[in-house]
């Protein structure tokens, strides 16, 4: 065992014993979710806050998460290495992003407390900077082709097609690369459209606007609450909207942490996002959420959340906070929901309209949350009642292993369900039973 593992051990145990000792008078604490929730009163954790996360182990031969009554889930494909997020091609072809957190150089003992973590928790580490091309040519509901279609781009996350041309979200820029209908590889150099701040929150989202003349792309923030001050936070924790004819850019909406799933609703064409929000605070304060996104709004973030509800622990803008909007529906706390796909009445038997929500899983929290596929239902354009599990068991029971982590969800050419797991390393596709 390397002294990383070894470290990580001590750190699991020292954080344990911490989070006994800090929410031992806490009694229960019921999960926020919903329209209106009645969030907590904050509850500060200093410098050292909350560390809990489960240790990697991915799937053994013949484990799949556990599926909700009258549907199944079987592998779509396997043997990845850290699939993140997906795009589904007019072809049917699947592109999946493979990527990861890139470890920084840790500067103090919490950092490296942090770092050894979400390393054994395989959240950050070597990323492999790859999109991979699967194909499902006998339609089967198994990809048994695949190729690497593009190689050596930093952190790739979003994915759009319009047209021929495939643009990518890097951690560093908006790439734009030739597409060819069937095609298995790019190996043309791409043009760069829009320059990004790598770091912090990395993932670089993308959709299209309806008419394929805009790129919407989220950047979260590099920090927690502006802990590096706020000039590091300069085009950050917001939506940008790419125009693709002049190359010009704008903030669409701002003050969003770091929204990462993005998604239309398409009775009304409103865009829509998760956004994790900051830690720090206790188990379900705040919670994380499902917001539409009004152009030129502002979701309070670092100064205050849910609205308006200060955080202390920021230098204050009244102004801001004045101007900040109340997201529509939340989704627990620390839940790190990332995933974000539109799925129509009847995708799923028995499931309404509504948002498929991958949920990656809590760190910061003495119980964990999250780690599911949860489904929001929707009614004249809005969330509705209490989130629904899609897909379980990615957790054991006793909290100290994941099996996988839910990320990207997408709706394939067959309309299955496609989810991606960075932790398995596996794309799940879900079906009626």
């Amino acid at each position: 065992m390397n002294t990383s593992a070894v470290f990580a051990r001590v750190v699991a145990a020292v954080g344990a014993v911490a989070v006994a000792v800090r929410h031992s008078g806490d009694g229960p604490r019921p999960p926020v979710y919903g329209t209106a929730p009645t969030i907590p009163a904050p509850k500060p954790q200093g410098s050292i806050p909350t560390l809990k996360m489960p240790t990697a182990k991915g799937w053994e031969p013949g484990h799949t998460p556990t599926a909700a009554a009258g549907l199944k889930v079987n592998a779509f494909a396997g043997k990845l290495d850290h699939p993140r997020n997906m795009h589904v091609l007019p072809n049917g072809d699947v592109l999946v992003a493979e990527s990861m957190g890139e470890s920084g150089e840790p500067k103090s003992l919490f950092d490296h407390a942090m770092s050894s973590t979400m390393k054994r928790a395989k959240a950050s580490g070597r990323s492999p900077n790859r999109i991979t091309l699967l194909r499902d040519a006998d339609e089967d509901g198994v990809a048994e082709i695949r190729h690497v279609f593009i190689d050596n781009v930093r952190q790739p996350y979003g994915m759009v097609l319009i047209g021929d041309t495939l643009y990518v979200g890097a951690s560093d820029a908006v790439l734009a690369y030739p597409y060819e209908a069937g095609a298995t590889q790019i190996t043309a150099a791409p043009r760069k459209l829009m320059s990004t701040k790598p770091g912090g929150h990395w993932t670089r989202n993308l959709i299209a606007s309806a008419d394929g003349s805009k790129l919407y792309v989220a950047v979260g923030s590099l920090s927690n609450i502006g802990d590096a001050g706020m000039e590091a936070e300069i085009d950050r924790a917001c939506i940008h909207e790419l125009d693709l004819a002049t190359g010009q850019s704008r903030i669409f909406a701002g003050g969003l942490r770091n929204p990462v799933g993005l998604a239309w609703q398409p009775s009304n064409g409103s865009l829509w996002t998760v956004v994790n929000e900051r830690d720090g605070l206790g188990d379900e304060t705040p919670p994380d959420y499902l917001t539409s996104v009004r152009d030129g709004g502002f979701y309070g973030w670092p100064y205050s959340y849910w609205g308006q509800t200060v955080d202390d622990r920021v230098p204050q803008d009244a102004t801001k906070v004045a101007t900040a909007l109340a997201p529509d529906y939340a989704l627990g706390g620390h839940t790190a929901s990332l995933g974000l796909c539109w799925l129509p009445e009847g995708t799923l038997p028995g499931f309404p309209a509504g948002m498929a929500i991958g949920q990656h899983g809590s760190w910061n929290r003495s119980t964990l949350s999250g780690y599911k596929l949860c489904f929001v239902a929707f009614e004249n354009g809005k969330p509705v009642g209490l989130p629904r599990d899609i897909l379980t068991g990615f957790l054991s029971a006793d909290e100290k292993f994941s099996f996988g982590r839910p990320v990207g969800v997408a709706i394939a050419a067959d309309k299955s369900v496609l989810m991606a797991d960075d932790v398995g390393d596996v794309i799940w596709r879900i079906t009626g039973a």
